[in-house]
């Protein structure tokens, strides 16, 4: 009987000894939208990294400046080109992407060109500060994971 409850109690510590490494991965984000707003609009933004279906393409975008204007127009220069989009941030109670942690969307839109047309998502909001912010999306068609992440200047 003495050996059954040190076995217990040995199985107990065990249990209750379970490292919290990957809890982090199972926790929802909380998203203060109008912080992000707030965050966004105020300066200018650059891509510091930009990966498409495991493939990285952040040198696509190298020299792009973007600014989110808080009327949702978001416009890219570099040097004498100049683009215009619109970016917005939504909430939503039924999120399209299965794996999502948050049910806020960062809207990015752009009609073209081609390399900009592959910004446009509704993009989960992974992490965010003053200074930068990682964004990150499932893809519908072949359910790859693209991330992509915008720096203050």
């Amino acid at each position: 009987m003495k050996r059954f409850f040190n076995l217990l109690l040995v199985s107990f510590v065990f249990v209750s000894c379970s490292t919290d490494e990957n809890n982090e991965d199972n926790e929802i984000m909380m998203v203060d939208v109008e912080e992000v707003k707030a965050m966004v609009t105020n300066g200018e933004w650059e891509i510091t990294y930009y990966e498409d279906s495991d493939v990285e393409e952040t040198s696509d975008y190298d020299g792009y400046v973007f600014t989110f204007n808080t009327d949702g127009t978001l416009a890219v220069t570099n040097g004498s080109t100049s683009l215009s989009g619109a970016w917005s941030i939504t909430e939503s109670e039924n999120s399209d992407d299965d794996d999502s942690k948050s049910d806020v969307d960062f809207n990015i839109f752009f009609a073209s060109p081609d390399i900009f047309e592959e910004l446009a998502d509704d993009w989960d909001i992974l992490k965010y500060a003053n200074s930068k912010i990682e964004l990150w999306d499932v893809s519908g068609g072949d359910g790859s994971t693209d991330y992509l992440t915008f720096e203050k200047i």
